[in-house]
């Protein structure tokens, strides 16, 4: 039986391990598509992403492009490989969502009050419905404690994503946030489809491109452009919305990848159906190349939520900065507790061919 205590210890020699043989053998190789066409005409607002072979990971920060902790458990690349399938050209969308809970009368997490079973130690003044929002500060603060920025909200849900005086009025086309994992499952099997892998979702962000550290090469802006709805200003306290957006943006604003995806690096970030371990990579690479479309571990496990059951969350948001955290890196990784929603997470969906 392998002590709890002795996992970090473990994935440290696993990534060393890694590491000394990458020393040897370039991480990144070219991506290798499966040569067979889309198997017929695409879905409604999919695009067809032909799967192969791929190096899927991260860069390191030898290059200044962001903060060691933002690739920690993303530079073990390994040789993974894919089928083809659909996916949606953008994040689901308010109005899609709406649509759902129509036809469905479906309640999310958020809009659920916690009961006491789930949370005994909360004052039972805490357990009302809600969720977390983002909130600014009113001066720079030390970027060493989230904390400062998140609060939890009563009437915070989709339809209210930043408080119940909030509205998604008149933003149809904007991505439905403040969703859980299983709320997002529960939309993509209605739609007939379903949330992607780790792998599937990496593989179609990269559009074709092998290593590069965004979706569109390896430069921030793209010929003078902005290329993605990132956070401007000084963080936590005012994004000064230059890429033409404060906060969320609409889906489809800035230019997509090469496979036609929008989005896929910051605005929201996307729920995938990985569980979260930061070990993962490096075991799979030990365990043999290529992975055949892996499915992630069967647990969670983060040592710094360690009773908390995490899946990945993949593309960064409009809250990412290269002052704090740049996971709109294509390579890079987050996660969260699966039942924990906020204003600044969604989700795309993906369907197999028949």
């Amino acid at each position: 039986m392998l002590h709890t205590h002795l996992i970090p210890t473990l994935f440290l020699l696993l990534a060393a391990t890694v590491c000394r043989a990458e020393e040897v053998n370039p991480p990144f190789k070219p991506t290798v598509e499966n040569k067979a066409l889309a198997p017929g005409p695409a879905p409604e607002g999919m695009v067809w992403v032909p799967g192969g072979e791929f190096s899927m990971g991260s860069v390191d920060c030898g290059t200044g492009h962001c903060s060691p902790e933002t690739v920690a458990d993303a530079t073990s690349v390994v040789r993974v490989y894919v089928d083809g399938f659909w996916a949606d050209r953008t994040e689901v969308t308010n109005a899609q969502f709406a649509k759902f809970v129509e036809a469905t009368g479906y309640k999310t997490i958020a809009e659920i009050a916690p009961t006491k079973e789930e949370f005994p130690n909360a004052p039972a003044e805490n357990l009302v419905a809600g969720s977390t929002v983002f909130t600014p500060t009113p001066q720079p603060v030390k970027l060493d404690d989230f904390i400062q920025w998140w609060r939890y909200e009563a009437g915070a849900d989709w339809k209210h994503p930043e408080g119940p005086k909030s509205s998604i009025k008149g933003k149809g086309d904007y991505p439905v946030v403040q969703v859980a994992y299983a709320d997002a499952g529960a939309y993509a099997k209605w739609a007939g489809k379903r949330l992607p892998t780790e792998a599937e979702w990496e593989f179609a962000a990269r559009g074709g491109l092998s290593g590069k550290i965004y979706a569109w090469g390896d430069e921030f802006h793209r010929d003078g452009k902005i290329m993605a709805n990132t956070w401007q200003g000084v963080f936590p306290v005012k994004d000064e919305g230059k890429d033409g957006y404060a906060g969320l943006a609409p889906v489809g604003k800035f230019p997509p990848n090469g496979y036609g995806l929008c989005d896929v690096a910051a605005n929201a970030w996307e729920w995938v159906t990985d569980w979260y371990r930061p070990d993962t990579y490096a075991r799979m690479k030990l365990a043999g190349e290529p992975q055949r479309n892996p499915q992630g571990p069967g647990s969670s496990y983060d040592p710094s939520g360690p009773d908390e059951k995490k899946k990945v969350h993949r593309g960064g948001s409009f809250l990412c900065t290269d002052q704090y955290c740049t996971r709109y890196m294509v390579g890079t990784r987050g996660n969260g507790e699966i039942s924990t929603a906020s204003n600044h997470l969604g989700f795309r969906c993906v369907k197999s061919p028949q």
